[in-house]
């Protein structure tokens, strides 16, 4: 038997997301049942519904930045307990055998199962996600969310925040380091404040100053406008040790290459629709890598929440509700928002 609750959902790419219900499985022995209080729009989220990248399973509910209250659980539940606030991010399962797996990396097995538009493992049935006023989920694969945190401005973090601070983790940023972040938006503006309580000096690459006001408040202490100084980079040539790129708007890698020290790692984490070009030299002199990242594992992202929680770190958020859903879309699209969206799950019903 199963649980049917109400949601938002996709039903065409070429169409807006409407009211509708999803159904919720009955408990499996290490399942919880989340009410869930808030979910977050991801950029994934509208190129995904709009048939961008790849098969859609349609109808579909969306949403992988998820958080609420634990109102159930299952027999063999150890991690939480009923009124507990958790989360869920990208995955909801893997086949928690492989090496990847095993090592905590969740997001590298090479079946890993998406929080919507994926398989589940058991029933052979599409995933849904976090648009909904519930959702049911392993026990390993929810987070427990800090209750010193805002709980709508902490729901980015389940997958900006790690992100952000996977990459950041991976190449040793830590007290001293020189960080850019290019592009300030859903991304760049969380990537500004973990660098910052990491101890790390931040500088913002952006085309215009528009932003600057806010990234100074979040930690950058240095703002390099590309469209006002197209010689800016040439100025930052071997200052930087780490650089987050976070656009997927096609840029001269070689001139950023440039402005990294030696050692330095460029990570990309944006998709840009054309190939990037990068000469062997931009890399071999000065042992410098060109590198990317996307989200992490189960492990890492309760870190990462941890340490926002020690530090303070929250998304900017605006909160709207469902039926606000659509018009948001187009506002993502267009960059109209300072700088996420959460959805209110009260307004699901």
């Amino acid at each position: 038997m199963t649980t049917t609750v109400a949601c938002y959902q996709a039903v065409a790419a070429d169409k807006p997301l409407e009211p509708g219900t999803v159904e919720r499985r009955d408990l499996r022995p290490d399942d919880i049942r989340i009410e869930i209080e808030f979910a977050g729009i991801c950029h994934s989220d509208i190129h995904t519904v709009r048939g961008e990248w790849g098969k859609v399973n349609y109808p579909m509910v969306t949403g992988h930045e998820i958080v609420g209250r634990v109102a159930e659980i299952g027999s063999d539940v150890t991690e939480f307990k009923v009124g507990d606030r958790a989360g869920v991010g990208c995955l909801v399962d893997s086949c928690r055998e492989c090496e990847w797996c095993k090592k905590g990396e969740e997001n590298n097995c090479p079946n890993a199962v998406g929080t919507y538009n994926g398989i589940d493992r058991h029933d052979g049935r599409p995933t849904a996600g976090g648009y909904s006023q519930a959702i049911v989920v392993s026990e390993a694969f929810a987070l427990h969310i800090p209750e010193n945190l805002d709980a709508a401005a902490v729901t980015p973090l389940l997958c900006a925040g790690i992100t952000t601070y996977s990459p950041l983790r991976t190449w040793g940023v830590t007290e001293g380091s020189k960080v850019a972040v290019v592009g300030m938006g859903g991304l760049g503006h969380v990537a500004v404040k973990l660098a910052k309580a990491m101890g790390a000096e931040v500088t913002v690459i952006s085309q215009t100053r528009s932003k600057e006001e806010d990234g100074r408040k979040y930690g950058a202490t240095e703002w390099i406008a590309t469209k006002e100084d197209p010689e800016a980079l040439k100025n930052h040539k071997g200052a930087f040790d780490v650089i987050i790129n976070t656009v997927s708007a096609h840029i001269d890698v070689r001139e950023y290459m440039a402005t990294l020290r030696p050692h330095g790692a460029m990570v990309l984490l944006g998709l840009p629709t054309e190939a990037l070009e990068v000469n062997a030299g931009n890399l071999i002199g000065g042992r410098k890598s060109l590198t990317g990242s996307n989200i992490g594992g189960i492990r890492e992202t309760q870190e990462m929440l941890d340490f926002c929680a020690e530090h303070g770190v929250t998304a900017e958020i605006e909160l709207i509700n469902a039926d606000q859903i659509n018009e948001a879309y187009d506002r993502v699209v267009n960059s109209d928002v300072r700088y996420r969206f959460v959805i209110d799950a009260k307004t699901f019903a």
